[in-house]
């Protein structure tokens, strides 16, 4: 009985330490900046968000619908015309990652690592670099941040023709297809 019960131990902590990251929605955040008429910039996040490491893969899911600019009819033209959130609601990041690494680190201890994010957006999928840091912020919690902003092209994942329908609608002489990115996000296990 000893034996049965030293087992089932062994494999709940196994299990727990093989357990996957899970984003903690309220303490992540992605943000993207928007420039029109040349010189306005302006910071845009998403609300929602989800995913989780696990298996030598970090994943994250965006909700397109939870769209913030801080203008709510900004929001709706942002969601229908440039996200087209009746067909795609959401947009997918994946990366390959060395989860070993992320579990030799100690509580403070933090590494940067180059990656090739893959993006799921607007029904196309690119592979897009990225410099990424990771800080353990305590034994059940990580910081994964981006370095640098990430530049994500319109023109990649077929989002120009929204692009210029807001720029149409709000009478811009221009709104940039380049877009900054950067990301805060949280795991817990």
């Amino acid at each position: 009985m000893k034996k049965l019960l030293y087992l089932c131990l062994l494999a709940l902590l196994s299990f727990n330490a093989q357990a996957a990251w899970q984003l903690n929605n309220e303490q992540s955040l992605i943000n993207f900046v928007s420039i029109k008429a040349s010189s306005i910039a302006e910071v845009h996040h998403f609300k929602s968000l989800s995913g989780s490491i696990s298996d030598k893969t970090a994943n994250v899911s965006i909700d397109l619908l939870s769209v913030e600019t801080n203008i709510p009819i900004r929001n709706e033209r942002m969601k229908s015309m440039l996200f087209d959130t009746s067909k795609y609601s959401s947009a997918a990041i994946t990366a390959a990652i060395d989860t070993s690494t992320l579990n030799d680190l100690k509580v403070g201890q933090q590494y940067q690592e180059k990656l090739n994010l893959t993006l799921d957006l607007h029904g196309i999928t690119n592979s897009v670099p990225a410099t990424v840091g990771v800080v353990k912020l305590g034994d059940d919690s990580l910081l994964v941040y981006s370095v640098n902003p990430v530049i994500i092209n319109a023109a990649d994942f077929g989002l120009n023709k929204g692009i210029e329908a807001l720029r149409s609608i709000a009478n811009l002489p221009v709104i940039s297809s380049a877009v900054p990115v950067t990301f805060n996000l949280v795991f817990n296990r």
